[in-house]
């Protein structure tokens, strides 16, 4: 078993180890379940993840995956649908505007923001004009348009010459910006990983929350973790360790070697407790 590097990381574990069945385990996916890729459409799960996940999930209160994607998106990618000892699995979609639940599989979520409409249809001028458009792409998620920058000449530059332009357009049409790694993705505001960690840890009453990660996106859950022990909640705050975002590898408590040090983390668990 891994070994926090922090006080209240440890006691965080300890609480998790103590109390399995009042503890929630959430979760990023790209990134921290999945290997990132060029192509986010061929992000799949890590090979291991999903027996890890069934290991764990029947011990604990419950696990949630907690995503910019769109939550069928997530469970296609992460192939959680029917999966045995999944029953305790939700996924958090869209930042936790969508809901998918293992039990009913079945997606809750709002009406669209209009503004993402607009948006679509607005990027490719806007990607033209900024000179952005060779290697910048969109990648179309439904409730949100991300521009991807990773397959650009120069991904860093092309993502920065985009970053002012693509705040003007957000807001107006009442959108915000989600940076992330070569990514800017355009939603509406009002619900962020942190909002939907802590509704949902509230939701169901948890003992104890840990949390991985591996993004910009991710921070606000980080600091939903932070919230949730000042008012006496014990947290693990985990990082799926990247050298392109070093602001999860500073404040985590533990940082393990990206998926696969995610998986090994949720297999010991598993073995742990049993």
């Amino acid at each position: 078993m891994p070994t926090p590097a922090t006080e209240p990381g440890q006691e965080g574990l300890d609480a998790l180890l103590a109390q399995p069945g009042k503890a929630l385990i959430g979760l990023d996916f790209d990134g921290t379940l999945a290997p990132i890729v060029a192509d986010p459409e061929q992000a799949r799960a890590h090979p291991e993840a999903l027996s890890a996940l069934s290991a764990l999930a029947p011990k604990v209160a419950a696990v949630a995956v907690i995503t910019g994607r769109p939550a069928e998106v997530a469970v296609r990618n992460g192939g959680f649908a029917d999966a045995p000892g999944l029953e305790h699995l939700v996924v958090l979609g869209h930042y936790g505007a969508e809901r998918w639940e293992a039990r009913s599989g079945e997606v809750s979520a709002p009406d669209p923001h209009p503004g993402v409409a607009a948006v679509r249809t607005e990027l490719p001028e806007l990607l033209e004009r900024f000179g952005a458009s060779q290697g910048a792409w969109i990648e179309e998620k439904g409730r949100a348009v991300a521009v991807h920058t990773r397959r650009a000449v120069d991904p860093q530059a092309a993502l920065d010459s985009l970053r002012e332009p693509l705040a003007g357009l957000a807001q107006r049409h009442g959108l915000i910006v989600e940076p992330g790694r070569m990514v800017l993705e355009l939603r509406p505001p009002g619900m962020d990983k942190g909002v939907a960690l802590t509704g949902f840890a509230r939701e169901i009453g948890a003992g104890s929350v840990l949390f991985a990660g591996d993004d910009l996106g991710d921070l606000p859950a980080y600091s939903a973790v932070d919230e949730l022990r000042s008012d006496g909640t014990p947290g693990l705050l985990v990082c799926s360790g990247s050298d392109e975002v070093t602001e999860l590898r500073e404040r985590a408590d533990l940082v393990v070697d990206g998926p696969e040090g995610v998986v090994r983390l949720l297999r010991a668990l598993a073995d742990r407790l049993g």
